[in-house]
């Protein structure tokens, strides 16, 4: 046994001793500002009602706007429609010009072996995502910033603007996140949470979480008319968790988590390590297993100085769009929605969602409310800091009206998917 437990240290003393180089950070560089195609397949590439309803119930939703096909054909939208948050993982490979050999050479490799976690972003959404819609994306790295981290010392910030347009050349949504970059090692080293230890729930204490679920339901079919909504009033609270494995299986079968580093199995597990042997760390087997399994494997989280696994920020940001999408009714859209993730959410955590409308304002046609969200975890740490904006249809009328993009993001779009097309046609031409 003690054999095996030094083998097992060995091999995490291995996978944590990348580090941040300076030459790393001056390469990123050469990427901000270059627009690409991208060229991943998704799991899902065309929405239909299954994957919706499934991608809703692996966040928690069970909005029948978007599970129940019969009661979202009297609504607004005449079908079930997306969460606006799966835009995030419905994609389908965009054709367009690749990165120069010049610069694909000068950024081989960048930040291989360094731990990434998202510290969240903001969302501007545009358009529905119906059953048959595919998406395509675009976008790049937009900003670096180099800083020092109270989890693992010098840390890199990169910021990412990906824009999801569908087969009718419509910009749908626009994404733009914060990952920070951290050595492995130096968190482990530093061991900032090293002491927080494992939640433990009474009887008592999940008949508080229970009470909570019990009263969360959609404001469904009751519209909200922008007049009715108050400065001030409080939006009705909500749960997510206690955090367990289970919830992290159930959101990668959603369809979240598959590229570009990739969860596989048998002969694509033995080609993909090849492709990024990197990614994959020994287990207590002695099996090479992916680095991505931080978020289930307590010992492999341990050794990059965490206190045991936690969840992916993105499953967060999708349990705030539940809060505000079912705050919003079936007339209202999340038009905005930005987040700062500030703590981790470790297994067995829970997560308390508050929020509070702080204004109202019409603007460009559009009749908005802001508000605030928060999310606190049972040991009273504020986790997730929120702002959002919705828009709702007003009294005059009673009709949404959906905000546009600007000219120029349709443009992009537009250049982008007829290059598209061009290449599609070329290619098949040539064949």
């Amino acid at each position: 046994m003690a054999q095996e437990e030094k083998k097992l240290s060995d091999e995490f003393e291995k996978a944590t001793a990348y580090e941040l180089t300076d030459h790393d950070i001056e390469r990123a560089k050469l990427l901000l500002g270059v627009d690409l195609a991208c060229r991943d397949q998704e799991q899902i590439t065309t929405a239909s009602e299954d994957n919706i309803r499934s991608f809703a119930f692996s966040c928690g939703n069970d909005n029948p706007l978007h599970c129940d096909p019969e009661y979202a054909r009297s609504t607004r939208w005449g079908s079930v429609i997306a969460p606006a948050m799966m835009a995030g993982v419905i994609n389908k490979p965009l054709k367009g010009d690749p990165l120069s050999d010049d610069l694909k050479a000068k950024t081989k490799s960048l930040f291989r072996g360094i731990h990434m976690f998202i510290s969240g972003g903001e969302w501007t959404f545009f358009k529905p995502i119906f059953p048959g819609d595919s998406l395509y994306s675009f976008g790049g790295e937009d900003g670096l910033e180099v800083k020092q981290s109270e989890f693992a010392g010098r840390s890199v910030t990169r910021f990412n603007s990906q824009v999801k347009v569908n087969q009718r050349g419509e910009v749908v949504a626009v994404y733009r996140y914060r990952a920070i970059l951290t050595e492995r090692k130096k968190a482990r080293e530093k061991g900032k949470y090293s002491e927080i230890e494992p939640a433990r729930y009474s009887d008592e204490d999940l008949a508080k979480i229970d009470a909570l679920y019990e009263n969360d339901v959609p404001r469904g079919a009751d519209t909200l008319f922008w007049e009715d909504v108050r400065v001030g009033e409080a939006m009705r609270p909500s749960a997510a968790g206690p955090l367990t494995v289970t919830d992290v299986v159930n959101f990668h079968g959603g369809g979240y988590g598959w590229v570009p580093y990739g969860l596989r199995t048998g002969r694509l597990w033995h080609k993909n390590r090849k492709r990024i042997a990197p990614f994959y760390v020994k287990n207590e087997y002695g099996i090479p297993d992916v680095a991505q399994r931080l978020h289930w494997d307590s010992e492999w989280a341990k050794a990059i100085g965490n206190p045991m696994a936690y969840d992916y920020g993105v499953m967060r940001e999708n349990y705030l769009y539940r809060f505000l999408s079912d705050w919003a009714g079936d007339s209202g859209w999340v038009y905005k929605q930005y987040d700062e993730i500030r703590k981790f959410n470790y297994m067995g955590d829970t997560q308390f969602i508050t929020g509070e409308v702080v204004g109202k304002r019409q603007e460009g046609g559009l009749n908005l409310v802001d508000v605030k969200v928060k999310m606190t975890n049972q040991r009273g740490e504020e986790t997730v800091l929120c702002d959002a904006v919705i828009a709702l249809p007003g009294r005059d009328d009673g009709v949404l009206v959906l905000p546009e993009p600007p000219h120029e993001l349709k443009a992009r779009a537009a250049k982008m998917m007829a290059r598209h097309w061009e290449l599609l046609t070329a290619g098949k031409s040539a064949k």
